[in-house]
């Protein structure tokens, strides 16, 4: 199967989470990695989640927000207690997670950073993330990421 080998799917499979993986044909040429998720799962872009590491007070935390928004940063900074948040350089994130940008998910992440995950996802059944690479995403009920990420639910779509 397509999905198997990311730290990811571990964690889901070790876990016993239930959870969907979807696989696409990624376009290295598309400008948003979670915009083509949606349009190539044929799903509502707000049911889609991008998964981006920021720095808040000089460590690495992790933003979960709808493809649709931003990161919203002194949401991050203020959801983790912290007073200043910036975006990480992308080599930091990647070394920090084990993954690849555009395919980060907060799932299975090498070291674990803080997670705050967009109240927006509660809104929904199910959810959508990366499941650890480009062109592969995984269906989870927004409390079992939650639980699973040990996150913080706060607003920080912009």
């Amino acid at each position: 199967m397509a999905g198997r080998g990311t730290p990811a799917t571990a964690l889901l499979d070790k876990q016993r989470v239930a959870h969907t993986l979807h696989s696409y044909e990624h376009d290295p040429r598309h400008e948003s990695y979670g915009l083509e998720a949606a349009e190539a799962l044929g799903l509502v872009p707000g049911r889609v989640f991008k998964t981006l590491v920021a720095e808040v007070d000089g460590k690495l935390a992790v933003g979960v927000v709808p493809v649709t928004g931003q990161l919203d940063l002194k949401g991050l900074a203020a959801a983790l207690k912290g007073k200043k948040a910036k975006m990480a350089v992308v080599a930091d994130a990647e070394r920090a997670t084990g993954y690849v940008a555009g395919g980060i998910s907060p799932l299975g992440q090498k070291k674990r950073l803080p997670v705050v995950i967009d109240s927006s996802a509660l809104e929904f059944e199910t959810v959508f993330c990366s499941a650890g690479r480009r062109g592969l995403e995984v269906e989870i009920t927004p409390a079992e990421l939650v639980r699973l990420t040990s996150a913080v639910v706060a607003s920080i779509s912009a």
